[in-house]
């Protein structure tokens, strides 16, 4: 039988994909941008190109641009595709289908903890380092780090949604497919919704239900805006 393709709601289409199209292409120009600066582990055969470390930069700061909505859209709509409350007992099922669904919560969750190091850390930079021949910085290891940290994780993170649900489950972050109450023309209806709920109170439950969630998604947007902040005073 033909596995059922599940249905993605469309925001969750766009933003995932443009951070993962910004990510994607961050990752291509940083290993370029190592490969014309640095190689002192390793180079391969790519043209040096000195302008490359902007066109890195500008990928990054399009990253870093989206990812605010993106996380604030995981830790509300898309709770449950993070790690969960009593994940550590679950991990104990083991080969269980329960395990391997805690695995890719655990996966995806860590993908976005990977991201948030990187931009930060990119952030922390200096763009004349580079150019000037100054490797020993700090912050350039951290993000040289963080950037084989991303990769990883970016792997683990396809891994395990296609152990999950196969290519269904892959395939369907590129499905164009979109039902009636998912269309565009409702969003602005939903966001009016959804801050008079807040303006009523309902974040109050946030704390009770998924403190530990929101405590990641403060920390992480904290993160974002301490990397906004920071360079302003360097």
């Amino acid at each position: 039988m033909k596995a059922t393709q599940p249905y993605q709601p469309l925001l969750l289409r766009i933003l995932h994909g443009l951070t993962g199209l910004f990510l994607i292409a961050a990752i291509l120009t940083a290993f370029w941008t190592y490969d014309t600066y640095d190689g002192r582990w390793g180079k391969v055969p790519l043209p040096s190109f000195k302008d490359i470390e902007g066109i890195h930069g500008t990928f990054g700061l399009w990253t870093l641009l989206i990812f605010p909505v993106f996380v604030v859209y995981a830790f509300h709509r898309g709770q449950r595709r993070l790690v969960q409350p009593g994940s550590l007992t679950k991990l104990a099922q083991v080969g269980k289908p329960i395990w391997w669904y805690t695995l890719n919560r655990l996966t995806n969750t860590l993908a976005l903890l990977a991201l948030t190091f990187a931009l930060f850390s990119g952030k922390m930079m200096d763009e004349t380092w580079l150019p000037k021949g100054e490797l020993q910085h700090g912050w350039y290891y951290a993000h040289l780090i963080s950037w084989v940290i991303m990769v990883g994780a970016i792997a683990l993170h396809l891994l395990m949604n296609a152990k999950v649900g196969g290519s269904p489950l892959l395939l369907s972050m590129l499905n164009w497919q979109i039902r009636d109450q998912d269309s565009p023309a409702f969003w602005s209806a939903h966001a009016s919704r959804w801050w008079s709920e807040f303006r009523q109170g309902s974040w109050s439950g946030w704390f009770q239900n998924v403190s530990g969630l929101i405590l990641l998604e403060a920390m992480i947007l904290f993160s974002i805006f301490a990397a906004w902040l920071i360079p302003l005073f360097k």
